[in-house]
């Protein structure tokens, strides 16, 4: 079985991802991997999130000469986009009321800038790099991710491989192994819900979102129900169907 590193110590995260990847990769967290630190989230799209995030991990694995054997990072980065808000809060929809915020504070705020406000419309989505390939101790000093964001800028089509001949020899000169970048994105459509609906399920803005042909909010379905349906859970189920076959 492949034993994949994700990005995340978030519980509620790898017990979606684990449910979703059981008897297809070992999903091993940060702290199970001994990785530390602060991950940046400073792209502007969600996709250049997710891969700032797998890059960050690889940047530590470089670092730390780490021995426990894998075959890919993945990370993942989520977006709240509701209609009446432009968009909004999207790629900064986990720090949405501020640095170190708590989820209460991001849906209070969002609560707050719809009251009143008719059309609830919204969608989330959800964007995962998966980076395969990964570089051996005692490559090319430099930075990885730095390089791989240079790299990879005009690979814009989820789910499928990255390739490019004219960079690939720059990547095996530092990584000493071919490097391929893989995304997959789910999405689901649903209503803003004007008061927080929970039966102890979810997290983030689960609350308050119910999806389109649902009378529930993410909130109150049942975990396997939610990951059939999720933009999470469509996310990872394209990364388990490119999965399935290697394990």
């Amino acid at each position: 079985m492949r034993r994949l590193i994700f990005a995340s110590n978030n519980k509620h995260k790898l017990v979606e991802v684990r449910a979703a990847l059981d008897g297809i990769a070992e999903v091993v967290s940060l702290a199970e991997a001994g990785l530390e630190g602060e991950i940046p989230e400073t792209a502007d799209t969600l996709q250049g999130n997710a891969l700032q995030k797998a890059e960050w991990v690889l940047d530590q694995l470089k670092v730390k000469c780490y021995e426990l054997r894998v075959d890919g990072v993945f990370a993942d980065d989520t977006g709240l986009e509701v209609d009446a808000l432009n968009g909004a809060p999207g790629v900064y929809s986990a720090r949405y009321a501020g640095e170190h915020c708590s989820f209460d504070d991001n849906i209070n705020k969002l609560l707050a800038a719809l009251d009143g406000q008719s059309n609830r419309k919204a969608d989330f989505r959800t964007v995962i790099c998966l980076i395969e390939g990964l570089p051996a101790c005692g490559g090319n000093p430099g930075n990885p991710g730095n390089r791989l964001s240079k790299i990879s800028k005009d690979f814009d089509n989820p789910g499928e491989s990255w390739k490019s001949n004219n960079n690939l020899q720059d990547l095996q000169d530092f990584a000493k192994r071919e490097i391929s970048i893989r995304y997959f994105e789910g999405r689901v459509d649903g209503q803003i819900l004007t008061e927080r609906h929970s039966n102890g399920e979810g997290f983030g803005y689960d609350p308050v979102f119910m999806p389109d042909r649902f009378a529930v909010s993410f909130a109150e379905m049942p975990l396997e129900v939610k990951n059939s349906i999720s933009h999470r859970g469509l996310a990872v189920e394209k990364l388990a169907a490119y999965l399935k076959p290697l394990s």
